[in-house]
């Protein structure tokens, strides 16, 4: 879901519980959306609720003619109650908002943890004093990072690509450190590369500081990283996946070419994949929430790698 589509749900369904029969014109020209826009958010509405996923649990919302009706949405209004689970979440992310060098409210960061605390009770301040959180696989990276692109040094990396399994040395000219969906991440200019490329900073193996100024080209320009860091190209595979309701949150959060509505709450996608194994890894996590309906050998990959680790976990019993 995009950063600014959750908070207008949230204002959105109190807005409409306040205004039984509101026209869609009306709704969309107050909250700055295309009609089509508001329909999209009023259909992802009607999927949630309460635990359960029944009839009964889920936010009823209707409009047609044009005028919108929103009912079973009360649970909205309660105020929120965090399990200890939830609570203890976070606070382990506010003890790591702390951490980060570039942190300047600790006096308020500070009141903000212990009315946390107080309020949901000695668990889940115990669970959550006992996680250890590290910003990154080296653990001084965030901060020579974030001095060297402020003096503008030229940075030598070791780093972890997933997708291939390996760590690959880099020489990098860093433009800026930028925050996206929960990750830190390194932009700068890739010698090895000859591009403008983004390095999460808990991928970074190691980082040294050159003796040598950052000089990127006069191509090297920022990313727009409004709508997440994943730029596809032409030349990556197209990837086809058949997504249940379960599954529908992979159209908000992944670039997707093309969107089809397959009734009852289904979708079709179509997205580019530069590397088909976090394609593997995003069909596992989905599990019967979605299917890969193109190509082929993607979804017999798919079912290989299921297959070997249904074998792994029964093995281990």
């Amino acid at each position: 879901m995009s950063s600014d589509r959750l908070p207008r749900l949230l204002a959105l369904v109190p807005y409409l519980m306040s205004h039984p029969g509101a026209q869609v014109p009306e709704v969309a020209r107050l909250f700055g959306l295309s009609e089509k826009q508001l329909i999209d958010d009023l259909q992802l509405v009607w999927m949630c609720g309460l635990p359960g996923h029944t009839p009964g649990d889920l936010i009823d919302v209707s409009w047609d003619g044009g005028e919108i009706l929103i009912d079973n949405a009360d649970a909205i209004a309660r105020p929120l109650k965090l399990g200890v689970d939830e609570a203890s979440a976070l606070l382990v992310a506010l003890r790591m908002l702390g951490e980060l060098p570039e942190f300047q409210d600790r006096d308020v960061l500070g009141r903000v943890i212990a009315k946390l605390e107080q309020a949901a009770g000695e668990g889940a301040a115990t669970v959550s004093s006992q996680v250890q959180v590290e910003i990154g696989a080296a653990p001084d990276a965030h901060a020579v990072i974030t001095e060297a692109a402020r003096q503008g040094r030229r940075l030598s990396l070791r780093y972890y690509v997933p997708g291939r399994d390996e760590i690959t040395p880099r020489e990098v000219d860093p433009l800026r450190v930028v925050l996206v969906d929960g990750h830190h991440y390194l932009e700068g200019w890739c010698y090895r590369a000859e591009a403008m490329r983004m390095f999460r900073i808990d991928r970074i193996m190691e980082v040294e500081v050159l003796d040598v100024p950052a000089d990127p080209p006069a191509e090297a320009e920022p990313m727009d990283v409004t709508q997440g860091v994943f730029r596809p190209s032409e030349s990556d595979e197209l990837v086809e996946l058949e997504l249940t309701p379960a599954g529908r949150w992979v159209a908000e959060y992944y670039p997707c070419e093309e969107v089809t509505e397959l009734g009852e709450g289904r979708l079709r996608v179509a997205l580019r994949a530069r590397d088909q194994s976090w394609v593997v890894r995003l069909a596992l996590r989905l599990g019967d929430g979605g299917r890969v309906l193109s190509p082929a050998s993607l979804g017999e990959r798919v079912a290989e790698t299921a297959t070997a680790a249904l074998a792994n976990y029964e093995s281990a019993c």
